[in-house]
């Protein structure tokens, strides 16, 4: 077994089932996370975790490293070592932050009342609950650019969100110029500037947004999702920046007592009874 195999297993058996919001699952003849346990929660195969942890894969992904990292809770130190035991440069300092420090990731597990997913300053979805999941779809299903809000924005619209004509325009420029202060502090992001360059050449849309040099956060907002299981529910954004990470907590809360926050308490329950384990 490798270096990396064997940390790569001591990490994964320090990590508990409550940790990562799921349930122990009676008696468990391994401590810590099972390997189809971190498996899920990084978005790759059972076969996959077992070749990483017998040194049998060479050269893992640096997105395959950073899942990794993220499932297995790892500090920003620790994600480091990872990363350089697999061969591969640790994400430069001078790129979007897509570390998820293990205090967010709790605040993440813990908040199951109430839809939460984590962006990063570039809008990539990083990581969510299950009942953000059940709210707006799995993202886990996306791929490449889908990843990234400000492109499933204005690529493919919001089918299954409702705003007013005024609020969609707002909407709109606000995530663009977002996007534009997201750039400027981090203009040496490859990845950044290349969405950049194909949302400005996809969409004339986005294009007039960020030509109009507009700089901006996005706001707090209120909208109706209608595509969810439990019917439509009309909630309220809140985005909350992570100090010191540059990181999106985006949480949905529904007003308490109204038939919209009943709806949210249905589908947590089918979220729930939807989850592994």
């Amino acid at each position: 077994m490798s270096e990396f195999g064997n940390v790569l297993m001591s990490w994964r058996q320090r990590v508990s089932p409550a940790e990562v919001g799921l349930p122990a699952g009676g008696v468990r003849r391994t401590r810590g996370l099972r390997r189809e346990e971190l498996a899920a929660l990084a978005g790759m195969s059972v076969d996959d975790v077992v070749r990483l942890e017998q040194g049998r894969a060479r050269h893992p992904s640096p997105q395959l490293l950073g899942a990794l990292s993220r499932a297995l809770r790892l500090s920003e130190q620790e994600r480091d070592h990872l990363y350089l035991m697999a061969g591969a440069a640790p994400p430069p300092r001078t790129d979007v932050p897509r570390h998820i420090p293990p205090g967010v990731q709790r605040m993440t597990d813990r908040l199951g009342d109430v839809p939460v997913a984590v962006y990063s300053a570039a809008w990539d979805i990083l990581q969510w609950n299950p009942l953000w999941a059940a709210l707006l779809g799995d993202p886990s299903s996306y791929r490449g650019d889908d990843a990234n809000l400000v492109w499933r924005h204005f690529m493919h619209g919001h089918a299954t969100i409702e705003f007013s004509p005024a609020h969609e325009e707002e909407f709109a420029s606000d995530l663009a110029a977002d996007l534009r202060s997201a750039h400027a502090r981090y203009v040496t992001d490859a990845a950044l500037t290349a969405l950049v360059a194909r949302l400005r050449s996809a969409s004339p849309a986005f294009a007039a947004h960020w030509d109009s040099g507009r700089i901006a956060q996005h706001r707090s907002s209120r909208k109706t999702v209608t595509g969810s299981a439990a019917g439509p529910i009309t909630v309220d954004c809140d985005v909350l920046t992570v100090p010191g990470n540059d990181l999106r907590m985006v949480v949905y809360t529904a007003v308490p007592g109204s038939g919209d926050a009943s709806r949210l308490a249905l589908l947590r329950v089918a979220a729930l009874q939807a989850s592994p384990g």
